[in-house]
């Protein structure tokens, strides 16, 4: 891996209340490389918005550092940190727009703020509407615009600075799955022609799986396990990833079900369009219960696995295996498998 643009060392976090400590974040260590979209996936409460808001010091953690372009963010001035700061756009759940300013004038605040002449700030907010598609829309106010076109202008907001990462705070959560489609989309787009670093937040895994390179799994404050999204959907190590992934199904302990051999077939990229099990079924006329299916679309890759009765017949079932073995498709036994 090439240098990495963000490097997170031993990040914690702890909120005092009237109650006592409590700790959000516990021994992060994170390296996100530049020009990669990096997944940070958790349920709710395991301390990735936390973490997002130490990343660029909008929080300031307890312990550990953050070293942006080979940088310590905890060593830089108060200065420092705020330029810092201007080369990490944010994009928020709910949008953050100001409601009494239109879409041209939300765009240019960050460069007000800077101190960038008006015109050339508003140059430069109308270059980035037309990268977001609402160059037309320029003079509505958020309240006359759809959940997508707020995040839309949003996205140019976080880009006017000229940012070379953007932190994504659960940015898809307020909506609707077309709009998140579109939404990621457009992510993938400015990641691709501008070389921007994306870093997203989320719970689902199907923004994981739509756009992101590599993702880490945070449970309970910490770092669970991180890697390529291929090989953590295909295999991944950690409990929490597993559940994620696969689901509650995935938690149930085995229990036999007295019914035949199970085996867990494993999709490791193959093409998603290659009907593997109907091929298997139609080769060795011999039918399959499948019991769990954790499959995945990823880049026209099919990735995760599936359990797979085989039939109660030894000698269909050794078809199933041979077949299996034919077309390298790679699986281990599964038995007590419950659905």
């Amino acid at each position: 891996m090439e240098t990495p643009i963000i490097r997170i060392v031993d990040l914690g976090k702890e909120f005092k209340t009237a109650n006592g400590s409590v700790r959000a974040l516990q021994g992060i260590n994170l390296e996100v490389s530049a020009g990669e979209i990096f997944g940070i996936i958790g349920l709710s409460g395991a301390g990735k918005s936390t973490l997002v808001r130490c990343i660029n010091y909008l929080e300031t953690p307890t312990e550990g550092d953050v070293i942006f372009e080979g940088q310590s963010m905890a060593a830089m001035t108060d200065a420092q940190r705020r330029r810092a700061r201007q080369s990490m756009g944010m994009i928020f759940q709910q949008f953050n727009l100001l409601a009494q300013r239109n879409v041209i004038r939300n765009v240019c605040f960050p460069l007000e703020l800077t101190g960038v002449p008006k015109k050339k700030a508003r140059e430069r907010g109308m270059e980035l509407l037309e990268t977001v598609g609402l160059k037309d829309r320029a003079l509505a106010y958020p309240a006359q615009l759809s959940g997508g076109q707020k995040q839309r202008v949003a996205i140019a907001r976080a880009l006017a600075t000229n940012p070379k990462v953007i932190l994504c705070d659960e940015a898809t959560s307020a909506l609707d799955p077309n709009t998140t489609k579109q939404i990621l989309e457009l992510l993938k787009e400015i990641n691709r022609t501008l070389g921007v670093t994306v870093i997203v937040i989320t719970h689902e895994m199907a923004v994981i799986e739509a756009i992101c390179d590599r993702v880490a799994i945070i449970d309970q404050s910490r770092i669970a396990e991180v890697g390529a999204v291929s090989e953590i959907f295909l295999n991944p190590q950690s409990a929490i990833g597993r559940k994620l992934i696969m689901g509650e199904a995935a938690q149930r302990p085995a229990g036999g079900s007295g019914s035949g051999r199970s085996i867990r077939i494993l999709f490791d990229g193959r093409e998603s369009a290659e009907p593997i099990i109907s091929n298997m079924v139609l080769a060795c006329r011999a039918p399959v219960n499948i019991m769990y299916a954790a499959t995945r679309d990823i880049q026209g890759k099919a990735m995760g696995q599936m359990v797979v009765q085989l039939p109660a017949d030894e000698a269909d079932a050794e078809r199933v295996i041979d077949y299996l073995d034919s077309i390298k498709i790679p699986y281990e036994e599964a038995d007590g498998y419950e659905a």
